[in-house]
């Protein structure tokens, strides 16, 4: 009879044998917040005009240099439950303002190193979590007061590029001026009247070669593709869309067809032309120039498109084809049938045209009755191309920002010290233990000015001394001036240094929701990972069979 051996006493006598548990200060709590420090930190270098970037090379090996730390979080994959929250906090900063990922995860990463040092005073979690949690209230009511600029009209290009320039500055320095043109002028001309703007009516198309400066914006839609025909230019064109393939329709019912002689196999294949022509005349009939179809072109059909000096193009993509159609103001058809007028979409030119190697199809329309607009990048190579779509996506959603807020805040480090002066002023008044964890939030919101100096190679602490001096005098919008020599300060708002109200608001609410959740941690518990054993290594296996 086999002897049974009984399993531990505890909690892990309840799980199944492989789980793991983790319990207390030291091996909870204290975990996470290393792992979410260390998090942080990695991203604190990327952080600012002059973060550096990362190389990312994701689980399909495909490579990303990019400061964006929304991208760098996608693309790593996380795996360590704290650092997890971290980002789930980050990412819904990115879905609800579009920027300031970054803010989140390092504002989150300083609260819980300051925590460290509370909890191994003897704090409890509870006092501190209470604390963080009166500081973000003070915050917030605080951070109306700050409130340096507003956009009234976001029809102007003007004002709106003002908004624009420091989140695009982040990203792309030295370029900040010639972006904040070109997504101002995109966003703008497609600004619907009565709804909301949406982000996905930019778009971006991406041509290797030439350089940046060489960027422009269309009014319309651009398609790295040929023309199918002979046809390569349209003007006042009306356009017919279809999904299906332009070409001889298949019965749906499987036949036979007894051929007795040759005249009778001549007259079946002139039967199939002529239907086909027909189909194709009706379709001139009704006005159109222009064809795209989101299936094949037959020979057949193209032969008699050009007979009919008919424009065809060919998008395999039915998201592109739903693009054009709103962008044209066209109805998609399923089948090769006449559209009526109010199916057929217009556009002022339809055309090729040649960038670096790269042909191109542009439907273009006028400023009035655009809906869609693409923003032409031009770049020397795909990485640094990806980057700046990334900094037209955070100015796009910026501007998405301004039409619901137009509220601004001084940037360059000046709101945080401000907030942290105020902070710190009101941790004074409190009487009980919460009041050590609200001076550790505002010690917490001096890691920016002191990364941005960081970043930038300058003492880190000589800038908070003349920070808290200049804001003590009353310069409440002085900031640090990253291109001034050694530590130099400057007015962010004269200088167009601005940060979204909204962009702050929420980034502070996520940043503190999200230290407090990793601080309420007192356990972990893992379970058994599902599946078999592993794979083991390609090509570093010993077989013996080999000998």
């Amino acid at each position: 009879m086999a002897l049974h051996v009984p399993k531990a006493p505890g909690f892990t006598g309840m799980m199944k044998e492989g789980s793991r548990y983790f319990s207390g200060l030291e091996e909870a709590i204290y975990r996470n917040i290393t792992a979410c420090k260390e998090f942080a930190q990695t991203l604190r270098t990327a952080y600012g005009p002059n973060g550096m970037n990362k190389m990312v090379i994701n689980h399909l090996e495909k490579l990303f240099v990019t400061s964006d730390a929304g991208t760098i979080m996608r693309e790593l994959d996380v795996e360590h439950p704290a650092a997890k929250i971290m980002v789930m906090g980050s990412q819904m900063q990115e879905a609800e303002v579009g920027d300031g990922t970054n803010f989140v995860v390092i504002f989150a990463g300083a609260l819980l190193e300051g925590a460290e040092e509370l909890l191994r005073l003897g704090i409890t979690t509870s006092e501190i979590v209470l604390g963080y949690e009166t500081a973000l209230e003070v915050s917030l009511e605080f951070l109306k007061s700050l409130v340096a600029y507003e956009i009234t009209d976001v029809r102007n290009v003007d004002e709106v590029k003002k908004g624009l320039r420091a989140a695009i500055m982040s990203k792309q320095y030295g370029n900040e001026d010639f972006l904040a043109e070109l997504i101002s002028e995109a966003c703008v001309s497609i600004l619907p009247e009565k709804t909301t703007f949406n982000v996905d009516n930019v778009r971006v198309c991406k041509i290797l070669g030439a350089g940046l400066h060489t960027s422009r914006v269309i009014q319309g839609m651009v398609f790295k593709r040929q023309v199918e025909g002979d046809v390569s230019k349209q003007l006042n064109a009306k356009i017919a869309v279809y999904t299906c393939p332009v070409d001889i329709t298949p019965t749906e019912t499987k036949g036979t067809v007894l051929i007795k002689s040759a005249a009778e196999l001549v007259n079946f294949s002139r039967g199939e032309e002529s239907l086909l022509e027909s189909q194709i005349k009706a379709i001139v009939d009704t006005g159109a120039k222009v064809i795209v179809s989101g299936g094949k072109i037959g020979d057949m059909a193209l032969h008699f498109l050009n007979k009919y000096n008919i424009m065809v193009v060919r998008i395999p993509s039915k998201f592109d084809i739903r693009r054009l159609c709103k962008a044209v103001n066209a109805t998609a058809l399923s089948k090769l049938t006449p559209p009526t007028q109010e199916e057929l979409g217009f556009a002022d030119s339809v055309y090729t045209d040649e960038l670096g190697d790269t042909e191109v199809v542009v439907f273009k329309l006028d400023n009035k009755e655009s809906r869609i607009s693409t923003i032409v990048v031009r770049g020397s190579t795909e990485n640094h191309m990806d980057d700046i779509e990334r900094c037209i996506d955070d100015g796009v959603n910026t501007f998405k920002g301004i039409t619901r807020d137009g509220k601004f805040i001084a940037g360059a480090g000046a709101a945080e010290i401000e907030l942290a002066a105020h902070v710190a002023t009101y941790a004074d008044t409190l009487p009980g233990l919460d009041q050590y964890a609200v001076r550790k939030f505002a010690n917490a919101l001096e890691v920016f000015p002191k990364t941005l100096a960081e970043n930038t190679g300058t003492r880190a602490s000589e800038l908070l001394s003349k920070l808290y001096a200049a804001h003590k005098e009353g310069k409440k919008f002085h900031g640090y001036d990253i291109e001034g020599a050694g530590v130099a300060l400057v007015d962010a708002v004269e200088t167009g240094i601005l940060d979204s109200y909204r962009t702050k608001e929420w980034a502070l609410k996520y940043a503190v929701n999200a230290a407090c959740t990793i601080l309420k941690v007192d356990q972990i518990i893992m379970a058994k990972r599902a599946g078999g054993p592993k794979m083991p290594p390609q090509g570093g296996g010993h077989n013996s069979d080999d000998e």
